[in-house]
């Protein structure tokens, strides 16, 4: 990039922090799980971060406790060794809680469906709300992969004016 050029930010990106703060009130705190992948999603994941797609300029925080996130982002087949730790994962996640499964080998195990050691996908562990496609799927899907789960979300009520009788 040249000095004197600006970045136009993907249209989606924008979308999802609106929604993102429509919709919780705050930023989106996503959870990654690398549930047995060969890690090429978790490199497109990493890229969000760098500072061409920079999502956290949008409010999306990457959290290290699944008790902080609204979002589960799985990458992966979900081998047999890792399936109960993504339900305990997923059920330490407060309500309302998302799951986004990113790439072939979480939609559906990839060139890895059938071995012994893999659950053909993530969608035989956990609840699946968004899958995005690719192997591995780029920055941009994967953006439009969580403001297509954040918009299943009910929008947050605003609360009106205190009118007392309310505990604190």
């Amino acid at each position: 990039m040249t000095a004197g050029t600006t970045q136009t930010p993907v249209p989606a990106a924008d979308r999802l922090r609106t929604e993102a703060l429509r919709r919780l009130g705050r930023s989106l705190h996503v959870r990654h799980l690398d549930a047995g992948s060969c890690n090429g999603c978790d490199w497109e994941i990493a890229a969000l971060l760098n500072p061409y797609h920079d999502v956290q300029r949008l409010g999306i925080d990457f959290v290290a406790s699944p008790r902080h996130a609204d979002l589960l982002l799985v990458t992966g087949i979900m081998t047999r060794n890792l399936a109960e730790a993504a339900v305990r994962t997923y059920e330490a996640m407060p309500e309302p809680r998302l799951v986004v499964a990113v790439g072939a080998c979480a939609i559906s195990g990839g060139v890895f469906a059938g071995t012994y050691a893999g659950r053909d996908g993530v969608a035989s562990t956990l609840p699946v709300d968004v899958f995005v496609p690719g192997c591995p799927p780029r920055p941009e899907a994967i953006i439009e992969g969580l403001l297509v789960a954040v918009g299943r979300l009910e929008p947050r009520r605003t609360a009106g004016p205190r009118t007392g009788g309310d505990a604190m």
